[in-house]
């Protein structure tokens, strides 16, 4: 193993977007289990330090890999299109209006139920979202059309985490 491989290969995993979430797990326990500090007690400290980076580079790639958007936006960096959504917050304009509707709704909604059914419907469009995703990278290899779903994901997380604190505000 190097410090140097991709999250992927770091794991023993195709450069993908679907990936069975338990083999994952199953993964990162086993190398944590390779790499944890109190294995190399008895090779003194320098060896301890090691496997102390060791294991905060798997802890950061399996953090990374086991949040699907988090993973799309990691491939493509990988594939040479960072999402950049910092500098680019450019849209196509149906999402703009689908946000503006989705705001407007959170607005105007007085009641728990309100607010859950803006949330089901956000959750529809990052269910839909995630499938174009998965589409773009294992069928097309295509990070162009993977950065665009990865910023839109980006919102709708965002949008849906707003519900959901106005949601836990509503019922308490």
């Amino acid at each position: 193993m190097s410090l140097q491989a991709d999250d992927f290969a770091l794991f023993g995993l195709p450069r993908r977007f679907a990936l069975d979430p338990a083999a994952l797990q199953e993964r990162w326990k086993h190398l944590q289990r390779l790499a944890h500090p109190d294995r190399y007690a008895h090779q003194g400290g320098a060896a301890q330090r090691v496997a102390l980076q060791w294991s905060a580079r798997i802890n950061e790639a399996y953090q990374r890999l086991r949040d699907p958007v988090r993973r799309a936006a990691y491939w493509c960096e990988l594939h040479g299109v960072p999402v950049g959504a910092e500098s680019n917050t450019a849209m196509p304009a149906d999402f703009l209006v689908q946000q503006m509707q989705w705001r407007e709704a959170l607005d105007e909604a007085r009641t728990a139920d309100d607010m859950r059914a803006l949330l089901d419907a956000v959750q529809a469009q990052r269910h839909e979202r995630l499938q174009a995703l998965q589409e773009a990278i294992d069928a097309r290899g295509d990070a162009v059309a993977a950065v665009a779903q990865v910023r839109a994901l980006m919102f709708i997380e965002r949008f849906a985490d707003t519900v959901r604190a106005r949601l836990s505000g509503a019922t308490h």
